[in-house]
Order: structure tokens, then C-alpha cells, then sequence
């Protein structure tokens, strides 16, 4: 009788919520809406991973083949390759992508002329909505080895030409420069926000004890944004083993294949190019797998090194 009561208590609660917060639940409808047709009803998709897929005859008539594509990905010649690099890549942009938002963030807020500090925002911000596409034909350009401008002042000091793009040894520091420009000031807006939050009293508390610049830095705006930073910390590392595969795909070349072939480009040239849709999903399962074991590492390592974590 007991459980009946409770039932129809919750059944009424959650009537009326839903009359109370109605235009809530509507504004959340699209944004509810869009994932599940293109985050997850494409999942269905991941089943290819355990069959020969043949695009013809679709997944009726492919054949089952179990672990089959996972064991062929991990026991193949392009796995540590794949594996080493998508390591690499990330940790390029985990220790200078991400740091640098933050030191943007704060010295643009700390900047007095408010004029200036608007200027910087807004040019470091525009680059994030120019396409992939534009930066990755600018970055080439900037360093062909006829026209690039890099090259140009090479020739001019008595230096030979490098075409930095065919260099391997060149290729993760290209991408890395290339991805902060883009994406810094973007970054930065979520931290501008959090410092806008920390109580002015706390600082004019601290000028009047006699704190400089840096110790009120120090002591107030790095302990006020440590929250904000552990949480974009945790979501940064699930998206690390991505690495921003369509930049790769648009700049890498075969010779720079050893140090750039990522998992996600590797899963892209054999879906895409080999027609091998059962081995290109297998890997991408691999490399999601990845992701989610770091970003539950991250928050265990963040909740009791900072005690911050998102859950």
C-alpha cells in the first residue's frame, strides 16, 4: 500500500513539474533532440565493428565475424604506430594548448588599459570560427618552400629552403602552433567567465595587506578558478586521443605518416580509402575505449589530488 502511495505521490510531483517548467523542458527539446539523431542513433552503426562489412548488401548480408577486426587492428603492423602517435599528439596539446588559455585568461583580465585587453580578447578569439580547411591552406602556404614567407626571410638571410610539411620531425610542433592559434582565445572565454566570478573584496582585501600583483594572483585568482580549470581539464582529456583528426588529415602527407597517422585518421583511410568499414569501426571503438579510461582516471587522479572532480 505503502509503495502504491509513494508511486502516485511521484507521478503527481513529476505532473507537476513539468506544467510548472514546461517552456525549460522545450528550449531543452532541440538540443535533446539533435543528439540523438547524430550522437546517438549513430551508434547503432557500431555493430559493423563485428562484421565483414559489404556496403552492397548491407548488414544482413555481411558476414559475422566476431573479434575478428580487433584482433587484426591490434596484432597489425599500424597499431603501435597509430596508438604512439595519438599519445603524442595529445600530450603536445594537453601541456601547451591548454595551459595557455589559462595565462591568456588572467592577463587579460589583470590588463588595466580596457581597451587593449578588449582588442586581444577579440583577436585571439576570431581564429576558432575560421574553417579547418582556411587554416590548414594558410599554414601550408605560410610554409611552401617557393612562396612561403618563412622560407622567403630564410632566402634572404642566405639559408636554404625547408618544406616543413614533407619534414616529420617538423610535423607535431606545425600542428600544436597551429591549434593554439586557433582555439586559445576560444578557450580562454570559459576562463574570463570563472575569474569574473571571484568576489573584488578578496582583492582590494589583499592590496590593503600589501600583496603584489603576483601573490594576489597566486593566492586568490588560481585558488578562485581551480574548479573551472579541473573541469575543463577532465573534458580536454577525453577529447585528447581525437587530436583534431581533420586538421591531420588536411596537413599530413606520407612521409610524415610515422609520426602523424593517428588512430582516428588511420580508421578514416581504412573505412574511406580500403572499404575495410569493419576494421575502421573496430578501431574507433578502440580509441573511444581509450577515452573514456582516461577521462575516469583524470576524475579519480583530479578528486583526490584537488578534490574538484566532475562526479
Amino acid at each position: 500500500m505503502k509503495n502504491h502511495e509513494l508511486e502516485l505521490t511521484s507521478k503527481r510531483s513529476l505532473r507537476t513539474k513539468l506544467r510548472r517548467d514546461w517552456d525549460l523542458y522545450l528550449l531543452l527539446l532541440p538540443g535533446l533532440l539533435w543528439f540523438l539523431a547524430f550522437a546517438y542513433k549513430p551508434m547503432l552503426g557500431l555493430v559493423t565493428a563485428f562484421y565483414d562489412y559489404n556496403t552492397f548488401r548491407g548488414l544482413a548480408g555481411s558476414t559475422f565475424v566476431g573479434l575478428d577486426n580487433f584482433k587484426e587492428y591490434v596484432t597489425g603492423p599500424d597499431f603501435l604506430r597509430t596508438v604512439k602517435n595519438t599519445i603524442m599528439l595529445a600530450l603536445w596539446q594537453m601541456a601547451i594548448c591548454f595551459p595557455i588559455p589559462i595565462i591568456l585568461a588572467v592577463a587579460i583580465t589583470e590588463m588595466k588599459n580596457k581597451g587593449i585587453s578588449k582588442m586581444t580578447q577579440t583577436a585571439t578569439f576570431l581564429p576558432h570560427f575560421i574553417s579547418t580547411v582556411v587554416v590548414c591552406s594558410i599554414v601550408i602556404n605560410f610554409l611552401s618552400p617557393s612562396t612561403g614567407i618563412f622560407n622567403i626571410i630564410r632566402k634572404q638571410i642566405g639559408l636554404d629552403p625547408i618544406y616543413f610539411m614533407v619534414k616529420p620531425e617538423y610535423f607535431r610542433p606545425i600542428y600544436t602552433i597551429m591549434t593554439l592559434w586557433q582555439n586559445a582565445g576560444f578557450d580562454a572565454i570559459v576562463y574570463i567567465a570563472a575569474l569574473m566570478g571571484i568576489d573584488t573584496q578578496l582583492y582590494e582585501a589583499a592590496i590593503v595587506d600589501g600583496a603584489g600583483k603576483w601573490k594576489r594572483i597566486l593566492h586568490i585568482t588560481v585558488p578562485g578558478i581551480l574548479p573551472t580549470v579541473v573541469t575543463m581539464f577532465i573534458l580536454k582529456v577525453g577529447k585528447m586521443v581525437k587530436v583534431g583528426y581533420e586538421a591531420i588529415i588536411l596537413l599530413y602527407q606520407p612521409s610524415t605518416y610515422p609520426v602523424a597517422d593517428v588512430i582516428s585518421t588511420y580508421s578514416y583511410r581504412i573505412g574511406m580509402e580500403n572499404g575495410n568499414f569493419g576494421m575502421a569501426t573496430a578501431a574507433g571503438i578502440f580509441e573511444a575505449v581509450i577515452a573514456l579510461v582516461m577521462v575516469l582516471a583524470a576524475n579519480v587522479i583530479s578528486r583526490r589530488v584537488t578534490e574538484n572532480s566532475l562526479w
